[in-house]
This record gives structure tokens, C-alpha cells and sequence, in this order.
């Protein structure tokens, strides 16, 4: 396996955990707790995802399942301007995150696309 798809499970394996320590820093609040459950679940599946992709066993495969890394990624944009626009966090707290996503969420819908217009 190339280094690129290494360097993307140990960035999305990175992701995960930074969204695990930034849940850590959000009060117990109702609304704290399904917006972090929320952003827990998609951000874990990003990484998890993106496993399963690189063992696709074939092209539609790997296609439809870069797709859910892809949605996966933008929830986790979702999930963290909402706690940013609710001031549950501070956007400091939220910033390299929000951009980390962005960039994921990027790679991942070139990777689709690439993958749709080499069929």
C-alpha cells in the first residue's frame, strides 16, 4: 500500500482522536451531549471508513464507500460550526479542527471523483 493511503489512516486515526479530547472540554448539557455523540460517531467513522476503502474489492466498491468517508467528513463540519455557533466552545478550541475536516472532506470528494471518472 502507498504511503499516501498510510499517511491518510494515520491522519484520519489523528482526526478521531483530537475530536475525542476536544469532546472532553464540553459540558455535560443535554444539547452537549448529542452534538458530542453526533461528532463522535461521524468523526470515528471517517478513519474507519477509509479503512474499509482501501480494502475495496473493487471499483464500485471502493466508490461507494469513499462516498460515506467523504459524507462522513462534511457531518463532522456540521457537527462542529453548530458547537461553534452555540458557544458550547470557544472557535479557538474549534479552529485547526474545522480546517482539518475541510481538508479531509476535500481529499475525499477529489478521491470519489477521481475514482467516478476512471470507471
Amino acid at each position: 500500500m502507498s504511503n499516501e493511503f498510510n499517511n491518510l489512516k494515520t491522519r484520519t486515526q489523528k482526526f478521531a482522536i483530537e475530536i475525542i479530547n476536544l469532546i472532553k472540554k464540553m459540558d455535560s448539557s443535554q444539547s452537549s451531549k448529542v452534538i458530542s455523540n453526533q461528532l463522535l460517531r461521524a468523526a470515528t467513522s471517517v478513519g474507519a471508513n477509509y479503512r474499509a476503502a482501501c480494502r475495496a474489492r473493487s471499483k464500485a466498491d471502493f466508490i461507494s464507500k469513499i462516498t460515506i468517508v467523504e459524507e462522513e467528513a462534511d457531518e463532522c463540519i456540521y457537527w462542529l460550526e453548530l458547537i461553534e455557533m452555540a458557544k458550547i466552545l470557544e472557535t479557538k478550541d474549534l479552529e485547526n479542527l474545522l480546517k482539518e475536516a475541510s481538508e479531509l472532506t476535500a481529499i475525499f470528494t477529489a478521491s470519489g471523483k477521481t475514482a467516478k471518472e476512471n470507471r
